[in-house]
């Protein structure tokens, strides 16, 4: 929530400042830029220390940040230097913080109830991106330090609560000193490993060309013609599905054919891609992005769940590194490629594509990587070979 919050308001006060899109656009890369400097760093860390102490140190680091911007916005001191090395510093915390976050999960939970721990997961992450931008964008109406406030006592909040986290057995799981086996050993386990390798590039590859939220602007205002309003919504859909399906998956995790049904849902999402890019009616263009953020979410649940039930203990924080560069190069990549092809080939086209680029992403991989797709349930109970054998491999 806190992020969602903060994000919301460098956006506003960045462009108050400088009325430059390319600031914006330089606001996103120095958030980005310390994970795609820092992954295997990261990763190291995440298996080398207690998790819980990681995250905690990053969430006091990221509250530093936001209470820096606060005070001065709130003294009128606020430049656009300082946001940037305040975001780069945020940047830093997250980029440490998520690959020991998502590390923790199999410790918390026993393997069976992953799959249902990694839905309700989704689900406290879909909610905050609908009401976090929200309730950012009435504080920062009422005065633009108070976000920064809000946000810095959130974050606060969060490492009190990561203090009184109880895991299920030790989370330091690394010993010995770093070598350049043991730093890059979570991307060789990525490529030796086909389901976890398969699931994080089919997620990489189908969010890259199905980048139609970049476009959401100019459909809003050039094709669909809704104004800002519509904008809005269009923004909340994707969210919108993806809460709803997150919720029911909570309660309802996937038990059989999982494989199968997260090819499915990638398919959904290219084929939901290609009816929005078509669309000129704004109800099914909206109904179109409720069916995108759905069969995302599917794919996420999916993927996450076997990426942590697959992989070793003491490697979970190398290829959660790994898995966290993948996703945010996806969608960061994604979205200027969109932006590309929508120079070139107009919005539609660029989506149209796109959505049929995902589609036959979709089929490669399911060829590519038949044992994905065979997968039925993702639990260490229904592949206990599987489990068995990647335990038993030697790891760094």
């Amino acid at each position: 929530m806190a992020w969602q919050m903060v994000g919301v308001a460098v956006g506003w006060q960045m462009y108050d400042l400088t009325r430059s899109a390319l600031a914006l656009g330089f606001v996103g890369l120095a958030q980005f830029a310390p994970l795609l400097l820092l992954v295997f760093v990261i990763g190291h860390v995440a298996d080398r220390f207690d998790r819980r102490h990681i995250a905690r140190a990053c969430e006091l680091v990221e509250a530093l940040a936001v209470i820096v911007l606060c005070v001065a916005t709130l003294d009128g001191a606020i430049q656009p230097a300082l946001i940037y090395a305040m975001v780069v510093l945020l940047g830093v915390g997250r980029a440490f913080e998520s690959p020991a976050s998502s590390a923790l999960l199999p410790n918390l939970v026993p393997a069976n109830i992953i799959p249902a721990a990694s839905a309700r997961a989704a689900t406290a992450q879909q909610v905050s991106s609908i009401s976090g931008p929200a309730i950012g964008g009435i504080l920062y109406a009422w005065h633009p330090w108070i976000p920064y406030g809000v946000a810095g006592a959130m974050f606060v909040a969060a490492a009190v609560l990561m203090t009184l986290m109880r895991t299920r057995g030790t989370s330091a799981v690394t010993s010995g000193p770093p070598t350049r086996d043991s730093v890059f050993a979570g991307l060789k386990f990525i490529r030796e490993t086909p389901l976890v390798l398969g699931a994080i590039t089919l997620d990489l590859f189908a969010v890259l060309l199905g980048g139609a939220t970049a476009l959401l602007p100019i459909y809003a205002r050039d094709i669909l013609m809704i104004g800002p309003w519509g904008l809005g919504l269009l923004r909340t859909a994707p969210a919108v599905g993806a809460l709803t399906l997150s919720l029911f998956f909570g309660r309802h995790p996937i038990r059989r054919h999982a494989g199968r049904i997260m090819f499915a849902a990638v398919a959904t999402f290219g084929i939901a891609t290609v009816v929005f890019g078509l669309s000129h009616w704004f109800w099914l263009s909206f109904a179109a992005l409720v069916f995108l953020g759905a069969s995302d979410v599917v794919s996420v649940v999916i993927r996450s769940s076997l990426v942590a039930i697959l992989t070793p203990d003491v490697m979970r924080g190398r290829v959660n590194a790994v898995n966290s560069l993948f996703i945010g190069t996806s969608n960061q990549a994604g979205e200027f490629e969109s932006g590309v092809t929508a120079a070139l080939l107009g919005p539609v086209g660029a989506v149209v594509l796109g959505g049929f680029g995902t589609i036959l992403v979709a089929v490669i991989f399911f060829r590519l990587f038949p044992a994905l797709a065979k997968i039925d349930a993702v639990t260490d109970a229904a592949a206990p070979g599987i489990v068995r054998r990647l335990a038993s491999k030697p790891v760094l």
